[in-house]
């Protein structure tokens, strides 16, 4: 989808201490930037699919929703606007992707951004958002006293070029355990892998550049991020949604939310 004039993101503020950030299913394309991309750009394959239908109970719940509008291809949301890589040694994108993850190029030869146009989209699009982040998280500390940002992504459930295999169902990260209070992880991890989910703690997928940015353990200020596995509620092969999978998973978020909440109450 193009789009020249449009809200940089949706926020949808709650009063639990709790947001539900989604930066990478936003599918919107400036055109200044999509005339100069390829077509496998152009189909944004590496989008966090249906990320926020699966959490579109969490307002109703009463969490804050902060979801990104601009494609992860414009700006990536969860990476740091200096490149500071996220795991050194193995294979990432930047705040500006020119690659996909499949390795195809985003952009046609010699229309990638440049220093000086990563700057710029990191000025226009990147800090937007985050100055929205670091407000609703002033806000609900400001009236709890502590806050979750849980951080809400997806990825297809092989994809070689960034892990081995065939990825878990539910990948939460926490920076090897510097970003969540133990108890709440351990509580979080044991309800989804009640569910009957295959779940991991902290191995491929740690927690980007927002679970480790906002992390204040010493102010109550905790952050989690959950990247599931597309498989759980898409059929991958068909490339679309996979209805029975969808409420199963929106099923366990929405308990897994409403359990971290209670968790918190006893922090």
């Amino acid at each position: 989808m193009i789009e020249q004039a449009q809200p940089d993101y949706v926020l949808e503020t709650g009063h639990l201490p709790i947001i539900v950030t989604i930066p990478h299913d936003g599918r919107a394309l400036p055109e200044h930037i999509a005339t100069r991309m390829t077509q496998d750009g152009l189909g944004l394959p590496d989008t966090d699919f249906d990320v926020r239908l699966l959490y579109e109970f969490a307002a109703a719940l009463g969490c804050s929703v902060l979801a990104a509008t601009w494609s992860r291809y414009v700006v990536d949301l969860n990476r740091s606007p200096a490149g500071t890589p996220l795991y050194p040694g193995q294979r990432e994108t930047g705040v500006c992707p020119v690659t996909t993850f499949a390795g195809e190029p985003i952009y046609i030869d010699g229309a990638g951004p440049d220093t000086d146009a990563i700057a710029a989209r990191v000025e226009r699009y990147w800090q937007p958002w985050h100055d929205a982040l670091a407000a609703e998280i002033a806000r609900l500390h400001g009236i709890h006293g502590q806050v979750l940002v849980w951080e809400a992504h997806s990825i297809r459930s092989q994809v070689p070029a960034l892990f081995e295999g065939t990825l878990p169902d539910f990948n939460f990260g926490t920076d090897g355990g510097r970003t969540c209070p133990p108890d709440l992880l351990a509580a979080i991890a044991s309800r989804a892998r009640e569910y009957g989910w295959r779940t991991v703690v902290d191995e491929r997928f740690q927690g980007g550049y927002t679970t480790r940015h906002y992390a204040r353990p010493e102010q109550r200020i905790w952050t989690v991020q959950l990247e599931l596995s597309q498989a759980t509620y898409r059929d991958e092969s068909l490339d679309r949604l996979a209805p029975d999978g969808c409420d199963r998973v929106r099923t366990t978020l929405r308990n897994l939310l409403a359990l971290a909440e209670h968790e918190l109450t006893a922090l």
